[in-house]
């Protein structure tokens, strides 16, 4: 008898655990989950929650998706169909809130296209969790409540084409976490108001078709964003002042006017450009069809002025052109001619030289622009001729005797400067070519990730006398040799204001004037990160016979608690950084590397990253110590002798087809000792490694916890042990089109940080690691 009775209650068993139950999801949560499918009554949207309270194991569909994290409702997407069928009669906008902040955990609610009308309840602002709300295509009305301000996790808001009206709130400021703010097809009215300016992490804003008036505020200080979309209001009249990381700008159909800035073409990540149906005037900037990132502009529709040549140069990508309705005189450029059969170019109503597109005759533009131009300052000092005759024949006669002074004190000083120019010394030559262009590497260098704040605490990049440096390594001494290579010494050294710092020198071996490297500085200047070593300054130090430059030294920040290598395998165990300080330095490696893809243009890519180039300052805050950087095509090929210095990579590779993979498997190296507490030295040891940790991870964590090390085993949670194995793994894939994109090691590290820690470990604890 005790053989069946065993066999029955395995059977049993193994039924159990065949059946997913939804008490595992809060019986509250599940009610509100039901009240929400009967008020919404739309078996069309959401008849998987039919006849079911396992809601959490519902499989996810176009129409609804519901996400669950342990017995919490996380998520919750229901997207309908425009509103048909519509809503019961006795549908309650107030009871459907009230249903959803039962949901106290709710971090993502979409609820779109549903045909929802009425005011946006107050209730809103007790989902305190909410880091993403979409309402977008329903009907709601009235003021947006600012109820919406408790939200303080908020970091995407979008209220697309509803019916909302008032202003645009000032408050919004006050959600310092917000990255997306779309409020386009309502009928908002006003200004802008000028706290939007404070939204730091700001990354789209799209204003699009409402009622909005009025200048905008300066914007320039939103170093993360990336698309500007005011399209239909009556914005104006100056072009608004912007950050140079924008990647789309649509100020279509508003009322600018006066000139585009000339920093305009500055805008190297800029994609798309749409200024037509407004009233700017004055020159057009050719050099924007050459923008490196540009495949779309739209100018039509102004009085912009100026000659097109036929020889001006256009980016390949550059897939539609619209200059229609100007006063551009000249030829189109050959670039611009319908060669490439997928690119639109059109350029009626100009004064152009080509007969395929309707143009005006060459005087109309003439007339125009000398309209434009010429008639408001006649209208405007009308009345006062006379007076304009007399002062202007004043001003006419000194500044007549300033030029004459002037000629002739430039020509005393030219004299006086071919005789000096003989003895001059290697000193002063070095001072005046190390101010090169320093106002523009100042300004340049405030350069701003689309996702994070950037060397936010280091001075402002600068030219440094070598004075300084040679005070600095008391004459670049012997004994302030930190490394030592094929291109030149790296000092350690401390400046006047007890700042330690790096310099590395770099011996020219070809002959060239300071203006060469002028570019290889700028990128230089802005490859500045809280994640890398970032460069403070440069100096030139030039050859006394003919200026050329035969050093340069490059200043970096010094980082002086090691490397993680030895912060994870090497010293006594409780020394050792713990499971949480792993994955938070792992971020911060990510996060360097993203930067470097996608910071600034072009990218730096194989990057060559070993974990030895990975060091940590006194907080154990990571800062990568090498990168690839192409600065001198002189010294290319010249290794340095296993030597790792600051900022710059000798050996420059070539890019490949999948060249940001090559960092990511470099990460998984990274990531690997990480996990198993010992160094990695040889490629052979890598596979052996990842083959063990293959067959771990498919097993249990029994498994998994015979592999880690040893000084973690009491401090991960298995969760968050397992998913960072995963990432890890998928970063070592043998072919790179299989690995993880950055963005994808990023978020899924900084889940496992979630997983491993979920109350003090939040999105904006992300943003400051």
């Amino acid at each position: 008898m005790a053989k069946p009775v065993y066999s029955t209650v395995l059977l049993l068993l193994t039924l159990l655990n065949s059946v997913h139950f939804s008490h595992q999801l809060q019986p509250f949560q599940s009610n509100a989950l039901w009240e929400i499918q009967q008020l919404l009554n739309y078996p069309s949207v959401i008849g998987s929650f039919y006849n079911t309270w396992d809601f959490c194991n519902t499989e996810p569909t176009t129409s609804v998706t519901v996400i669950c994290y342990e017995d919490n409702v996380i998520q919750l997407h229901i997207i309908g169909n425009n509103g048909v069928p519509p809503l019961p009669q006795n549908f309650s906008i107030d009871a459907l809130f009230a249903s959803l902040v039962s949901l106290s955990n709710l971090k993502v609610l979409s609820l779109v296209s549903l045909g929802l009308w009425g005011p946006l309840p107050d209730s809103v602002g007790k989902l305190s969790s909410l880091e993403v709300l979409n309402l977008s295509s329903n009907y709601f009305n009235g003021f947006i409540p600012v109820e919406l301000s408790y939200l303080r996790n908020l970091q995407t808001l979008k209220l697309d084409h509803n019916m909302f009206t008032g202003q645009v709130p000032g408050w919004l400021s006050s959600l310092h976490a917000l990255a997306v703010l779309s409020l386009k097809n309502n009928s908002l009215f006003g200004t802008l108001p000028s706290s939007i300016a404070s939204l730091d992490n700001l990354r789209i804003l799209v204003m699009a078709n409402n009622r909005l008036f009025g200048e905008l505020p300066d914007l320039q200080n939103l170093p993360n964003l990336q698309v500007l979309n005011l399209e239909n209001n009556h914005f104006g009249p100056h072009f608004p002042a912007l950050h140079n990381k924008v990647v789309t700008l649509v100020l279509r159909n508003n009322s600018f006017q006066f000139g585009i800035p000339i920093e305009l073409g500055s805008y190297y990540q800029l994609q798309k450009l749409d200024i037509s149906m407004n009233e700017f005037v004055g020159p057009f900037f050719p050099s924007l069809f050459a923008l490196p990132s540009i495949n779309y502009i739209d100018v039509s529709g102004n009085k912009l002025t100026g000659r097109l040549l036929q020889n001006m140069s256009c980016n390949d990508e550059l897939a539609f052109l619209n200059l229609s309705s100007n006063l551009l005189t000249g030829y189109l450029p050959a670039c611009l001619q319908p060669t490439f059969k997928s690119r639109v170019v059109m350029y009626a109503s100009n004064c152009l030289s080509d007969e395929e597109q309707e143009q005006h005759p060459s005087n109309f533009c003439h007339n125009e622009a000398l309209a434009v131009k010429v008639l408001p300052q006649k209208l405007k000092y009308k009345r006062h001729n006379a007076k304009a005759v007399v002062a202007s024949s004043i001003m006419g006669g000194i500044v007549g005797i300033a030029v004459i002074v002037s000629l002739s004190f430039l020509v005393i000083q030219r004299r006086n400067s071919t005789v000096a120019g003989k003895t001059v010394s290697t000193r002063l030559i070095m001072e005046k070519v190390s101010t090169l262009n320093t106002v523009k590497l100042q300004s340049d260098a405030r350069c701003i990730s689309e996702t994070m704040k950037l060397g936010a605490n280091l001075p402002t990049y600068r030219a440094f006398a070598l004075e300084e440096l040679k005070e600095a390594t008391n004459n670049f001494s012997h004994t302030s040799i930190m490394g030592e290579g094929s291109h030149g010494e790296i000092y350690r050294g401390k400046l006047a204001d007890g700042t330690l710092v790096a310099i590395r020198s770099l011996k020219m071996r070809k002959k060239h004037s300071a203006q060469t490297y002028t570019h290889h500085i700028e990128m230089i200047s802005k490859l500045r990160h809280n994640h890398l070593v970032s460069a403070l300054g440069h100096c030139f130090e030039c050859c006394p016979d003919d200026s050329s430059v035969s050093i340069i030294y490059l200043i970096f920040e010094f980082v002086p608690n090691g490397t993680l290598r030895g912060c994870i395998c090497e010293g006594l165990p409780g020394q050792r950084l713990n499971w949480t300080q792993r994955i938070a330095a792992a971020i911060g490696v990510a996060k360097g590397i993203q930067f470097l893809h996608t910071g600034m243009l072009p990218g730096v890519f194989s990057n060559n990253l070993k974990i030895t180039d990975v060091l940590l300052d006194q907080n154990l805050h990571v800062k990568i110590n090498s990168y690839n950087l192409p600065l001198l095509a002189e010294n290319r090929g010249m290794g340095g002798a296993g030597v790792s210095y600051p900022g710059i990579k000798a050996n420059v590779r070539g890019r490949a087809n999948h060249e940001d993979k090559d960092d990511v498997h470099d990460i998984g190296i990274i990531l690997l000792e990480i996990l198993v507490g010992r160094p990695i030295i040889s490629q052979n040891e890598v596979m052996v490694v990842k083959d063990i940790l293959q067959v771990s991870n498919k097993m249990d964590d029994t498994a998994r916890r015979s592999i880690v090390d040893p000084t973690i085993i009491k401090e991960y949670l298995a969760e968050s042990l397992k998913t960072v194995m995963d990432i890890c793994l998928r970063c070592l894939s043998n072919e790179p089109a299989d690995r993880p994109s950055i963005e994808d090691v990023l978020w899924t590290l900084q889940f496992a940080a979630q997983l491993q820690d979920p109350w003090r470990v939040d999105s904006h604890h992300f943003h400051r690691l």
